[in-house]
């Protein structure tokens, strides 16, 4: 007899597995330099965002494909330590490890991430997000409009809820984030909680995954205070190396965040 499971937070995106070299700086073509750390970590934005909304106490599930490999095996067994199921997590042996992504929460609410963003994205992908979420970088290749800060991402915004979304976040890493909401004029601009930063990578996704545990948790919420409570969780994962290594639990967070 098969049985039905809800789910507050479904994420369809990429797994990806991190082969992290650090080096004194990147090397010019043809050239070999010396590394001082080498390191393998999991990642892939859809696969990042999953496990933030997760280690947040959402109950989550990710919809992917991995391969028939050693790397394959070891994300499923890594969503499974992350209390992800794993039931939509597919295996191939016709593919390697790795994909691109698109995320989707809970039934109710949609959130797109344009990662990575190209100029001519499909009308449709704007109409069905119930918030549309992107970087200064992919807001500038869709609106074809310089995003350098919260006045330009305004514009972008505005741009982007034309084009039928039914809200808008653009974050500008330490400037913040900017919001805006269907039937609403102004945009608020949310500024970054302060942060000694170690290792940025993978912010973008810590806030995301933790946008999609608030909306599914304190569907009642305004936006914009979703938007200040996952910067503050982005905020303490650019305090520590890596990209999941990074991601805070609850358990770790401040009791006014939840």
């Amino acid at each position: 007899m098969m049985t039905e499971e809800a789910f507050d937070v479904m994420v369809v995106g990429s797994c990806m597995t991190d082969l992290v070299s650090q080096a004194p700086r990147l090397p010019k073509a043809g050239e070999t330099i010396h590394g001082h750390k080498f390191f393998i970590g999991f990642g892939g934005k859809g696969a990042n965002q999953c496990i933030q909304a997760a280690r947040l106490g959402a109950k989550a599930t990710m919809v992917c494909k991995v391969g028939k490999d050693f790397f394959g095996d070891n994300y499923i067994q890594n969503f499974k330590d992350n209390a992800v199921h794993t039931g939509f997590a597919g295996q191939t042996s016709d593919a390697a490890t790795g994909a691109a992504s698109i995320i989707v929460n809970d039934a109710v609410k949609t959130i797109f991430n344009p990662a990575p963003a190209i100029a001519d994205l499909d009308p449709d992908f704007y109409r069905f997000s119930d918030v549309f979420c992107c970087n200064e970088t992919e807001a500038e290749l869709l609106t074809g409009a310089a995003v350098a800060d919260a006045e330009d991402a305004h514009r972008a915004g505005q741009e982007l809820m034309r084009r039928g979304c039914g809200s808008v976040i653009i974050t500008l890493g330490p400037q913040g984030c900017v919001v805006l909401k269907a039937q609403e004029l102004s945009s608020q601009h949310i500024p970054a909680s302060p942060a000694t930063v170690v290792d940025t990578t993978g912010a973008g996704d810590s806030f995301i995954g933790a946008l999609a545990f608030y909306i599914a948790y304190y569907p009642t919420m305004p936006l914009e205070e979703m938007a200040r409570r996952a910067n503050q969780v982005a905020a303490v994962s650019v305090q520590a190396a890596g990209t999941q290594t990074s991601y805070p639990y609850k358990k770790d967070l401040p009791a006014e965040l939840f």
